[in-house]
Order: C-alpha cells, then sequence, then structure tokens
C-alpha cells in the first residue's frame, strides 16, 4: 500500500511537470516584459520540478585537466551484476596512476551523488566506481541482496582493479569496506587494497550517537520492516521484490532540515523570478541531484540497521561473513585513513575513528586521521574544504602506500 500511494502521487506529479512546461513556453518568452509576467513563468519552471525522479542523473564528466592538458573521459563497465556495475572512468594518459575503487553509499541516492567526490579524485587516480542499480528495477529473479552480497560485491570488484589498488568508502559503507578489507586479508587475497580511507562512516555509532542512531535503536528491528518496506508495484521490472523506498530516505532527510529545504526552494523561485540564472542553476542542480532516489533491498536495509546500527557487530569485531568470523586484526597490510567533520551531525565525531581501535595489528605508520574543522557531513567529500584541504592529504595518504 505505501508503494501504490507513493505511485499514485507521482503520477500527479508527472502531470503538474506536463502543465508547468505547457505553461513556461507560453509565457517565457514574454517574461521580460513585466514582473507579473516573470513571477509566472517562475512559477511555472516551480511546476515543472514538481515530485522524484527514478532516473539516474549522469556524471557528466567528458575531459579533465590532468597536469596541463586536458584527457577526454569515457565511462565503461568493467564488470557488473543484477545490483551494480563497476564503473571505470578511463582516460587516455601515458603516465600509470593508482587504481582506486571509491565505493558509493547504498542509501537512498544514486552514486552520482558523489560527483564533486569523483571530480577531486579523477586527476591523480585510475578511477573506478560502485555504481549500484535501483532494486525496483532489478527482477526477482535475480534473488536477494543483502548486507554479505554487498561486502562480496567490493572483494569481486577489488580482483578486477587487481594487486595494488586502493579503496575508499564514503559514509555507510565504511562498514562494509572494512568488512571487505579484513576477508581478504584473512585469504590471503593478493588483491586486498594497499590502502582503505573511509570517509564520515558509521563504524561505531555507540560513539557521540546522532539522531540519526537514536532513531534507529528507538524501534526494533520488525517495527522497520513493518513500516518501512514497501513491494515494488507490478508496472516496474523489480514486481513483487520487497524495498526500502528511496522515496521514504529523501522524505527522512528532509524531515530533518526542513526550514532550509523550503528556504532553499523559496530562493530558488526569486532567483528564476529576478532572472539571476546562475544563483538559480546552483540550487536546481543541487536538487536534481537530492530528488534522484533509487530503493534499496529490504533485505540489505534491515540487514544494515541491525548490524551497523542497533547490534554494532563491526564495532564488537564480532562481524560474520557468509557464517564465518571476520577479524579486523586480520588486516596488516591495508593501510587505514579516517576523514570526519567536526559539524556532522549524520555520523558524528569519532565514530569513523573507531576504525583504527579496531585495526589492532596496523602499525602506526600505516595509520592516519583527520578531522575537518567547519564542516558537516557532505563537506567532508564534497565542496571548497574537501577539494582544498582534505583531498590534498587523501591523495597523498594514497601515494604514499601506492
Amino acid at each position: 500500500m505505501l508503494y501504490d500511494a507513493f505511485q499514485v502521487q507521482a503520477d500527479l506529479a508527472a502531470q503538474t511537470r506536463a502543465w508547468g512546461r505547457m505553461m513556461h513556453g507560453a509565457i517565457s518568452p514574454w517574461a521580460a516584459f513585466g514582473a507579473p509576467l516573470a513571477l509566472w513563468s517562475a512559477g511555472a519552471r516551480m511546476m515543472m520540478r514538481a515530485g522524484l525522479t527514478f532516473a539516474r542523473p549522469s556524471f557528466g564528466f567528458e575531459q579533465i585537466m590532468v597536469g596541463n592538458r586536458e584527457v577526454p573521459v569515457v565511462e565503461e563497465a568493467a564488470f557488473a551484476t543484477p545490483f551494480g556495475t563497476l564503473l571505470h572512468f578511463r582516460k587516455d594518459i601515458d603516465t600509470p596512476q593508482p587504481k582506486l575503487l571509491l565505493v558509493a553509499p547504498l542509501s537512498g541516492h544514486f552514486a552520482t551523488l558523489l560527483r564533486g567526490t569523483v571530480k577531486a579524485l579523477l586527476p591523480d587516480h585510475d578511477l573506478y566506481i560502485t555504481d549500484w542499480h535501483n532494486a525496483r528495477d532489478v527482477p526477482l529473479a535475480a534473488g536477494r541482496f543483502g548486507f554479505d552480497d554487498y561486502v562480496e560485491h567490493l572483494v569481486t570488484f577489488m580482483g578486477v582493479l587487481g594487486e595494488g589498488a586502493h579503496m575508499m568508502a564514503v559514509c555507510q559503507p565504511a562498514v562494509q569496506a572494512l568488512a571487505a578489507t579484513a576477508v581478504m586479508a584473512q585469504a590471503g587475497d593478493p588483491a586486498a587494497p594497499r590502502s582503505v580511507t573511509l570517509m564520515a562512516g558509521p563504524v561505531d555509532c555507540r560513539v557521540n550517537p546522532t539522531g540519526v542512531n537514536d532513531l534507529a535503536t528507538s524501534k526494533p528491528i520488525k517495527w522497520f520492516e513493518e513500516n518501512l518496506i514497501a513491494t515494488v508495484p507490478r508496472r516496474h521490472k523489480g514486481a513483487g521484490r520487497r524495498v526500502y523506498p528511496g522515496f521514504v530516505q529523501v522524505s527522512a532527510f528532509m524531515s530533518m532540515n526542513m526550514k532550509r529545504h523550503v528556504q532553499g526552494h523559496t530562493d530558488l523561485f526569486w532567483h528564476m523570478a529576478n532572472g539571476e540564472a546562475e544563483k538559480a542553476a546552483v540550487i536546481e542542480n543541487f536538487y536534481d541531484e537530492y530528488f534522484a532516489v533509487l530503493d534499496l533491498a529490504a533485505e540489505f536495509y534491515l540487514e544494515t540497521v541491525q548490524t551497523v546500527f542497533q547490534d554494532y557487530t563491526l564495532a564488537r569485531n564480532e562481524l560474520t561473513y557468509r557464517g564465518t568470523p571476520i577479524d579486523l586484526r586480520a588486516i596488516k597490510r591495508s593501510a587505514l585513513m579516517t576523514v570526519e567533520g567536526e559539524r556532522d551531525d549524520i555520523c558524528s565525531v569519532g565514530q569513523t575513528m573507531a576504525a583504527h581501535d579496531l585495526c589492532t595489528s596496523l602499525p602506526p605508520h600505516m595509520k592516519s586521521h583527520h578531522l575537518q574543522a567547519g564542516v558537516g557531513h557532505y563537506g567532508v567529500f564534497s565542496g571548497k574544504r574537501w577539494e582544498q584541504q582534505i583531498y590534498p592529504q587523501v591523495r597523498n595518504f594514497i601515494a604514499a602506500h601506492a
């Protein structure tokens, strides 16, 4: 019923967008002749933005500066499963660069949410990213996708990159990235990452709990299953699959900062009405990405909530993989860097750094931690401070362990 109710709203939003396009087409040629028409034109454009989209946006990197020259960038699938693609940003350059797997969160948005992260990493690395698929478009015949399946994807993807590659995980998959590294270490896998960088990830949510952490522990896992899980309607390829809908996740995120989002859309309207195209574009681009959502397989969502946010299994060094215990002390050859944001209200200070206390076999010279002043969660991996202050340290860390 939850998904069906949303689908009705989505259909109404589609009609609103259609009316907005028609109105904008009729009014916009005359908007420059007076304030009333400019306001109507801006209102029509706001109508055109109604609702969410389940379409993956484009990364949009056709070329990038490497050194003092511009080189083309080609996106190509290096490996794919029904649930995710190992996307390679191939560059035609002569100088070898460190191979790096960027692990994107699977938390309601597409991997393109890390566009700013990718932009900074591209010039200096042979970059790959986990491009997760929308679970509502994965047929039931593809089977389940749970916590262990995510870890297995990372192990497989690192195997594709081969020996000497590095891994960076942003936010939620810090746990799976650390687990995959331990699995590969225990197996003596030569493709185990040379270094692992964890960016604002919930390694130990017992440390300085946030509102997100409190919500996860306020209800039993059965409540999450009964109230937040829905069945994909028949009109989609994944019909019948149980999912945690992306629209539920985005609604939860918005409710945490509702005043900010209301103000953002108010500002967008007036920028449009006043002809401030550049200012309007900044806000539009942000919300184009923010409102592009994907559904998570129900088993992955529920297992993550229970494992990471309720039982703290990794933090207790009691995590298992395919029924076999994982011992983080097995990590001896993968250098570890953690990065946190001073103002992070999603993954607070100390939660990611806890990884160092778990990887006790690593010597001090293979560990590094950076606390960035003045940034919240998204500022850890996007924006000016990421580009100018955080990324140079990450780049040097990877280079030092190449």
